[in-house]
């Protein structure tokens, strides 16, 4: 059964892999050569959406809330995810950090990110009986990372995902490896940097912290 308080964990190790903090950071700019063909884009907020994908869907959702910025981003809401980036306006991204700080985008941000990202990752879970908080976590950091548990990189790996008879401590176990050797062989340093993401899933798996009940230690923060 996953508790409250394990939610709560699995989402304060995600805040810490995406911007150092444990409560998250929702004025968090990152501009990344990680867009479409490579090109730069921003990521934003607490868990980090990206321009190219759904950052679109967060500052709409902030705008039709009336945040205090929500006039002065109604102009560039049609603009995100439009060529060029709007990682070279400084408007755009002085409105982004600027927002972070009002209740209301704290409130959207937590709202979106749980439909967008934790819902998804949650019925993925569920569908396939997983039952374990660790199984969950990995589960929820694929969706973050990378919008899903990605079917090439579960051919990799024998062990049958649980709802077809597999173990699911095995199944998980293969899948960490596996992601954690594409991240590592990645064609870009990007994606070859956050290779820690499946070390402290390996750390966990090693400790025999299913239950997350121990302290998760990553990038020199104790969420405990």
């Amino acid at each position: 059964m996953i508790t409250e308080a394990n939610k709560l964990k699995i989402k304060q190790v995600i805040n810490v892999f995406e911007t150092g903090s444990i409560k998250g950071n929702y004025s968090a700019i990152t501009v990344l050569n990680d867009g479409p063909g490579k090109i730069r884009q921003i990521t934003y907020g607490r868990s980090q959406t990206t321009e190219f994908s759904n950052l679109k869907i967060l500052i709409q959702d902030y705008v039709n809330a009336n945040g205090i910025f929500s006039e002065a981003f109604r102009p560039f809401v049609n603009r995100i995810g439009q060529m060029p980036s709007l990682e070279t306006d400084s408007n755009f991204k002085k409105l982004l950090k600027d927002a972070g700080s009002d209740p209301v985008m704290v409130q959207t941000q937590d709202t979106f990110f749980d439909r967008v990202y934790w819902k998804p990752a949650e019925k993925f879970f569920i569908t396939n009986q997983f039952t374990l908080p660790l199984s969950l976590l990995v589960v929820y950091d694929s969706h973050i990372h990378s919008g899903g548990v990605s079917s090439k990189l579960r051919n990799l790996f024998p062990e049958l995902i649980p709802s077809d008879g597999g173990n699911e401590k095995t199944w998980i176990q293969q899948y960490v490896d596996v992601r954690f050797n594409w991240l590592a062989t990645a064609s870009t340093q990007i994606l070859r940097n956050t290779v820690y993401r499946p070390q402290c899933f390996k750390n966990e798996i090693a400790k025999n912290n299913w239950d997350l009940s121990q302290v998760v230690r990553t990038n020199g923060v104790n969420i405990s």
